[in-house]
């Protein structure tokens, strides 16, 4: 029997091809979750308010303040967008998060720390659009309460704190007082910065979809249709669905097996099985299973039994070209063990492809908008897993045509293209960077929240 009926066999048998998931019984107990969680019942789906509105639009001429802290690095601009929705970036720098590099002791000292940062810019407008994609309660004057910190920030001191009341006691003692800052994460910027390039196609609604090493997706809400908000019944509202987390996609021996090595097992089983922190490591797992039942060549199988860990990127540039250098061009590779391997990398990318339409499709359904193709629904995809990823983008679109377009809704899927910019470091050097969705993003909720 020929490798491709062999590979296909193996993939029919663990259910890791697209077409063993039924798409439209996982988009049923999608939105379920998220029912339950607007209405604060047990759900994998957190449908954290945020409080920022579309409604208003983006004034043009007049500058904003911007913050992305997501990281390490910091970065720091003002902004101003034209009536057609292009901006300018001024005074851009950048420097490393308080705490990365050293313990900050108090909470005092770590505002005092953002507050010098943004003294070269304090003075170009009293609005802030903060970016602040930690862990945080967003609170309905639109600051944010940070429930810990990630990616190794050392200030344990700020954990409980409004970060926007903290900042602006900071600028007080500079004279600095009454600062409007508004606290939003990187998946809602990203749903604004569609609004900001996407505005004159006058779209019914707007989704943020990240879809980078992790993987999390924004809509705009009814209020009415939020319980858990019991006083707000009128406007709408973005939603930070914290889609990484649901907890209802049938999952795979491949997946179980995969999660259980992960040290969060149990947790984020949905953006284990989509997003690029993760997708080798599904892919890797399941070319063990492979070896395990003979499918690849002694040498292959040997070779691969003694990986602890596949990158991403090491099999996705496989997909791209497998005739180039790679871990799998080895003497222990024959071409059949190749030929395996680009069809379960090419099944688990494929498969990935479904499951972020369906993560897309379920809030676009949710809103019940872009059911004319003279308003359509407006996909802000963000993220480089998805851009850069082989046959990702091309096949989420695909099958979200065909989720959507049965139901007759219209979309159209956008990129904010990122904008390089040249700064200054602290030592004088000349560096660049970029400024992309989340500064954008932060731009717009900062004008008009």
């Amino acid at each position: 029997m020929a490798m491709k009926e062999r590979a296909q066999q193996f993939l029919e048998k663990h259910k890791l091809l697209a077409e063993a998931i039924d798409a439209d019984a996982v988009i049923h107990e999608f939105i379920s979750e998220m029912e339950k969680g607007l209405a604060d019942r047990d759900s994998s789906l957190k449908m954290i308010p945020t409080y920022v509105t579309i409604d208003n639009p983006v004034p043009a001429g007049k500058p904003v303040i911007v913050i992305d802290a997501g990281g390490t690095n910091l970065r720091v601009a003002t902004l101003t967008f034209a009536a057609d929705g292009s901006y300018t970036v001024a005074n851009f720098h950048k420097a490393p998060m308080p705490g990365t590099k050293e313990v900050v002791r108090t909470k005092e000292e770590f505002f005092d720390r953002l507050a010098d940062f943004l003294e070269p810019v304090i003075d170009d407008s009293d609005r802030i659009g903060f970016c602040f994609s930690y862990p945080a309660r967003i609170t309905p004057d639109c600051d944010g309460v940070l429930i810990e910190w990630t990616k190794g920030i050392q200030a344990k001191e700020v954990e409980g704190e409004s970060i926007g009341k903290g900042l602006n006691a900071a600028l007080a003692k500079r004279g600095k007082a009454g600062k409007r800052i508004v606290i939003l994460n990187d998946t809602i910027a990203t749903l604004l910065a569609g609004k900001s390039i996407g505005g004159p196609r006058q779209y019914d609604t707007y989704l943020g979809v990240i879809e980078g090493t992790g993987s999390n997706t924004a809509y705009v809400e009814q209020n009415r249709n939020v319980p858990k908000l019991a006083d707000m019944n009128t406007g709408a509202m973005a939603i930070n669905l914290e889609s990484g987390g649901f907890g209802k996609c049938p999952r795979t021996d491949i997946d179980v097996a995969f999660d259980a090595t992960t040290g969060s097992a149990g947790k984020q089983k949905f953006e284990k099985m989509i997003s690029g922190g993760y997708l080798g490591g599904v892919g890797l797992h399941a070319m063990k299973a492979a070896a395990a039942e003979g499918l690849f060549s002694a040498a292959a199988s040997a070779q691969i039994g003694g990986w602890t860990k596949l990158e991403t990127k090491d099999m996705d540039d496989f997909l791209w070209n497998p005739h180039r250098p790679s871990v799998f061009n080895t003497p222990a590779f024959g071409s059949d063990d190749r030929e395996l391997v680009l069809c379960i990398a090419a099944a688990v990318i494929r498969r990935a492809a479904l499951l972020l339409a369906i993560n897309v499709a379920a809030p676009a359904i949710k809103s019940g908008k872009g059911t004319t193709p003279l308003h359509p629904v407006c996909v802000v995809m963000d993220g480089s897993t998805y851009y850069k990823t082989n046959n990702l983008k091309s096949q989420t679109e695909e099958f979200l045509r065909g989720i959507l377009s049965k139901r007759g809704i219209f979309f159209d899927t956008i990129q904010v293209q990122e904008q390089a910019v040249e700064y200054m470091s602290a030592n004088g050097e000349r560096k660049s960077d970029t400024v992309g969705a989340p500064v954008i993003g932060a731009a717009v909720a900062g004008l008009t929240v």
